[in-house]
């Protein structure tokens, strides 16, 4: 028989690791903090509990005040039982009595937009008409590359301000939501208890497979629910055949006429060629038609032979390779190689599968972000990365400050 000692250890143990693949620390008192010093988490029955980031006056006192207050008796207090609720989760700013956790529904769209066209104003529609006048958040991913992800955050969503004015309030720029493991735990610390995520119909069984497969060990919601933005058909020629991959191939081939296709009435011709400019700038591209490339490396979907006689001849995706999923921005180890598939884990030892078209090389000599993976710092030399580490820890804010700082006079 196992002691009390044996069962509390086990106990603490598991919320220690649940812990840990969140990137939390501990308060000492059984309550856990975020990596901003905020309290997030207590530990309950051998396991985290995620309370109510709304409630910032009671996460703002120690923890053991906190108990203290949550023990007292309430006076005329009664026991409420909970209502039931439908499929898509309660209305927005109910509280479940039970557990005093906000019910309230969070719509979130995690995305590349690199760039930005006219295809996605569809899947944002989709999100609003999903969030039925609740809480709309859109996460462009923060992946910046020369062949898939020309656009560096910033500007990326500068654009998408432009095209898509009506959502300009709902586009979040947080360099910390790399993954949609970030969106959803940070939607969890903050109190919902319902989530939907909007998608292209090609990736609703990824995103759901894997939402669904941590539910209750990274985040713990009651319904969660991915909804597809409807049918991509990458052979049509209107809104639901546009996408950055052509976007991109256009750039390549210096074509502006479909280029401009692929954007919004709402960006003119100006801010189009702006963009047309700025994304041939971040692919290397010079001026000249006709110009030679692999297409299977810029638009991987529209030449997935090549692809995969360059992956079949071991040439791509080695057992043991750091690999980034395009669509969902998790980082991992390649553990095994499919057909035309991978098995990858992650630094937090979660495992995920990735169609080999969705997958990039994890480079981290081109890794601008400060972060590697969430919690820790890019300290490889000669990267953006590191450069911006240095400068956060001087207080400097551009490479002649800091230059003028230190000169020798």
């Amino acid at each position: 028989m196992k002691s009390f000692f044996q069962f509390f250890s086990e106990a603490q143990s598991q919320a220690s690791m649940q812990a840990t693949k969140l990137n939390l620390k501990s308060d000492g008192h059984g309550g856990w903090l975020d990596s901003r010093g905020k309290f997030v988490a207590t530990t309950e029955d051998g396991k985290l509990k995620f309370v109510d980031k709304k409630k910032s006056k009671e996460q703002d006192e120690p923890t053991a005040k906190r108990k203290a207050a949550q023990a007292k008796p309430k006076a005329n207090s009664k026991k409420v039982a909970p209502q039931e609720t439908g499929e898509k989760g309660a209305k927005s700013g109910e509280e479940d009595q039970t557990s005093g956790k906000s019910t309230e529904t969070l719509t979130v769209a995690f995305g590349r937009f690199n760039p930005p066209t006219v295809g996605h104003g569809k899947l944002l529609s989709a999100a609003k008409k999903a969030s039925q006048g609740g809480s709309l958040k859109i996460y462009p991913s923060r992946t910046q590359d020369p062949k898939k992800n020309p656009l560096d955050p910033d500007m990326k969503i500068s654009y998408m301000k432009k095209m898509f004015p009506d959502f300009k309030e709902n586009i979040v720029n947080d360099e910390e939501m790399k993954s949609i493991f970030d969106v959803l735990t940070t939607a969890g610390e903050g109190g919902y208890s319902n989530i939907n995520i909007i998608v292209g119909s090609d990736r609703q069984s990824e995103f759901e497979n894997l939402a669904t497969k941590y539910n209750g060990e990274l985040y713990d919601f009651k319904n969660i629910n991915v909804i597809s933005a409807g049918v991509r058909d990458a052979d049509a020629s209107g809104v639901e055949g546009m996408s950055a991959s052509k976007m991109r191939k256009a750039v390549m081939d210096d074509d502006f006429e479909s280029f401009r296709k692929g954007t919004p009435k709402e960006l003119d011709d100006g801010d189009a060629t702006a963009l047309f400019n700025s994304v041939r700038q971040g692919m290397g591209s010079k001026k000249v038609k006709k110009e030679s490339y692999e297409l299977w490396q810029i638009a991987p979907k529209y030449d997935q032979r090549t692809l995969r006689e360059h992956y079949l001849t071991g040439n791509l995706f080695k057992i043991g390779d750091i690999v980034e999923n395009l669509n969902t921005g998790l980082v991992g180890k390649i553990m095994r190689r499919g057909t035309n598939y991978l098995i990858c884990v992650t630094e937090q030892d979660n495992m995920f599968k990735s169609w080999i078209r969705d997958v990039m090389e994890y480079t981290e000599k081109k890794m601008e972000r400060r972060e590697r993976v969430p919690g820790k710092p890019n300290t490889l030399e000669g990267t953006g990365g590191y450069l911006k580490n240095a400068m956060a820890a001087t207080g400097t804010k551009s490479i002649k400050n800091f230059i003028n700082k230190y000169k020798v006079k």
